[in-house]
Order: C-alpha cells, then structure tokens, then sequence
C-alpha cells in the first residue's frame, strides 16, 4: 500500500480525497498497488466529514513518517506552500500540485530539488486544470521543437465573453452571474485583469524554452474594459472575442502575451465557449494539435492531481525528467510583436484616421453614430502607437489573432 498525504483540505484537496476514493480499485489496477490517504493537513476539523480521521494540523507529522511518499499539494499562494513543498522534496516525498502561483514562481527550483533527492515534482493540474498539456509537452511530444503555444487557458473570462456575445449583456452583469453560479471569486481580479493566464503561460513558455520565464515581465491585458458594442462590431467582421494567452519562439527569442483578441469565426479557438478551455501547440514537424475541455472546477482539476500522484507511484524512486532549468528565459520586447489590430475611432477623426492608418476595411454600426471601425494592416504594437499619436479620437483598439 503506497501511502499518501495532502495538503490544504478546500475544494481541490478534497476533490483529490473524493477520486482516489471512488476510483480506487481502478487506480490500483492501473499502479500495481493501492493509493492510501493517510493524513490531510488543515488548519480546519471537518467533523462528520469521510477523511475527518486523518486530519493533522502540523506539517512535521507529514514529513517525519517514512511511509508517505507521496505528497498532494492543494493548499494555493506562495506560503506555505513553497516552504512544505520544497521540504517534502528535501525528504525524498514526491509533491503533486495544482498550484499555479507556486509553480510559476518556484517552478525549476522545486523540479530540480527533486531530482536532487530522486523524487518528483508534477503539476499537471496547475495549467489546464482537467485538461493534459504538461504530460503530453514532457512526453508525448518531446521529439518536437514547439514554435507556439497559444489558447483560452481562464474558464471564468471565458464564460463572461460567451455571456457578453451571446445575451448582449454588460461586462459587470456577466461578472454577477459568474459569480453567482462559483465560476469567479469574490475578488475576481486574478482572472479578469489577466493575472491567471498570465501565470500558465508564463510556466508553458518555461517548459517550450527549458528556462524560467518570468510571468512579470509578460504583457497582459484584461477584459473588465471589453463592451458589448466591442461585440457588435465583431458580429459584422464576422469574429469574435476571446482572452487568449500566446507564446512564440522567434528567431530574436520568446515573445509572450496575455490580451483580449478578435478572432475569425471560422477558426477553432473562436468556438469554445462558457468556462471550457482549449490550448494550441504548433509543434515544428507536428503542426497543430489542440488540447480542450473544463479548465478548472473540482474534481477535473482533482483527477489531473492524481494522474500526477499515480505517474509517482509507478516510478518509485525515479526522478521522471523535465527540462525547465532555474537560468533565466529573457522575452522579446512586447512592442515588437507583429499584427493586425481593430480599431473604434470618432467619426470626426475618419479623415485623419484614414491619411495615418490607411485602414483594409472600415466598419458602420447604426446604433453608434458618432463612430466607427476600421481594421489596420499588420504593424507592431510600437508602430501602432506611433501613428495612434497622430489621430485624436481613439476610443479602443484590440489585437487581432490571425
């Protein structure tokens, strides 16, 4: 019987104890032996609760016992999780982790540590949360050189923008209801200014370069200044708007953002809606292979946790490889990055607008009189600002993927 233990009994540390529970037998058929939960740090008592016997509410109880070897980080933030997960690695205790702050913080340093000590660090979960991208970046496709990863990696945005297109509601009434329904906090700036997104392509980017990226130095924008009128304009180009997070490998290095962007309707990121999640990874000889399903939530972020937990009870003592080193993966200058942008202008700078952008195509909306849109050509952002500077009457612009 392998004995493990987790850390942080809220919604995903008790997701973890619920699917080694009811897949048990499948889980030991898959490992060669049984999954055991053993202690459950908190700082709460749940009594009446399932596991309420093996609750601890001292960490050292965990790694003073020779039997565990395996440790399920779920408990979020920087501290403590850092400080205990970096000792159970120090212990020989393979951690699995679902989160995503540590990771993009501390990432390398925990891999490395671990492969110190023989043991492992994985954190499937902290990207995709149900959906696989870290194993299948690892393994499935390690002959490949990634050019880009690209995607929808926030369900709660995801489901604000749906609402927005779909009901033609403001962006302050689809917040309401996404919070209402659990799919945003209470607080929900992490996802709405961009700040998660951020975080997962910060650690996809680290694993496409093999450096450490940090997730501070990534442009990012949010979606609490999107309208509904952003939408209109969209429905007549035939687009739509989602948050998406993009990292390249260029010949002059990575380039990484977190933005708003129109997409076509016709390509596939255009049509995953309400809190699902997809991830594009265009690999050298492989060319494009897509990644979807629920990106957060209980138990499919749990069952990523446990894949993670029974990948270490297969290789006992094995330090499974993953190249993210500690050094430092510098990105290009954001202001560099080329494209082509929307734009919503005064109608009284039309003509202004016209000499500066030369615009491929202008679009009219009746219920908007005093404005109008129009698409650029394909610049830089630095460019972009340059002739912005030469036409008052900017309203918005939003970055177009092609």
């Amino acid at each position: 019987m392998i004995k493990t233990a987790i850390l942080g009994y809220g919604t995903v540390g008790s997701g973890v104890a619920q699917v080694l529970s009811c897949n048990r037998d499948l889980i030991a058929k898959r490992v060669g032996d049984t999954l055991e939960v053993k202690y459950i740090l908190d700082l709460r008592d749940f009594p009446g609760d399932p596991f309420e016997d093996r609750i601890v509410h001292d960490i050292d109880t965990i790694l003073e016992d020779p039997e565990i070897s395996i440790v399920c980080e779920t408990m979020g933030g920087n501290e403590p999780a850092y400080t205990f997960s970096r000792r159970a690695l120090e212990a020989g205790k393979s951690v699995c982790t679902s989160n995503k702050e540590l990771v993009a913080n501390h990432g390398a340093e925990l891999i490395r540590t671990a492969r110190e000590h023989c043991c492992n660090y994985l954190f499937e979960a902290s990207v995709g949360g149900g959906i696989p991208i870290i194993r299948p970046l690892n393994c499935a496709l390690t002959a490949e050189r990634v050019l880009e990863i690209s995607g929808i990696l926030n369900g709660t945005t995801n489901y604000i923008l749906t609402k927005m297109e779909q009901e033609q509601t403001s962006f302050g009434a689809a917040l309401s209801e996404a919070q209402r329904l659990g799919y945003a906090e209470k607080n929900p700036e992490a996802d709405v200014e961009g700040h998660d997104a951020c975080r997962k392509i910060a650690i996809l980017t680290s694993l496409m370069a093999g450096r450490t990226v940090d997730f501070q130095e990534i442009h990012t924008e949010g979606i609490s200044g999107i309208e509904p009128q952003d939408f209109a304009y969209a429905k007549k180009l035939h687009m739509t708007i989602k948050l998406l997070a993009v990292s390249r490998e260029k010949e002059e290095g990575y380039q990484a953002y977190v933005a708003p962007c129109l997409l076509d309707k016709d390509q596939a990121l255009a049509g995953v809606n309400d809190v699902f999640n997809a991830i594009f990874v265009h690999g050298n000889t492989l060319g494009e292979s897509m990644f979807y399903g629920r990106g957060a939530g209980k138990l499919p972020t749990a069952s990523a946790v446990v894949s993670d937990m029974v990948d270490c009870a297969r290789h006992p003592g094995i330090h499974i490889g993953c190249l993210w080193e500690p050094e430092k993966q510098e990105l290009t200058d954001y202001r560099d990055l080329e494209g082509r942008f929307f734009v919503r202008m005064k109608k009284s700078a039309r003509l202004q607008a016209e000499k500066v952008f030369a615009p491929e195509r202008e679009v009219w909306l009746e219920e908007l009189p005093e404005e109008y849109g129009f698409v650029t050509s394909g610049m830089s952002e630095r460019e972009f600002v340059k002739r912005q500077e030469q036409v008052p009457g900017l309203i918005k612009r939003i970055r177009i993927k092609d």
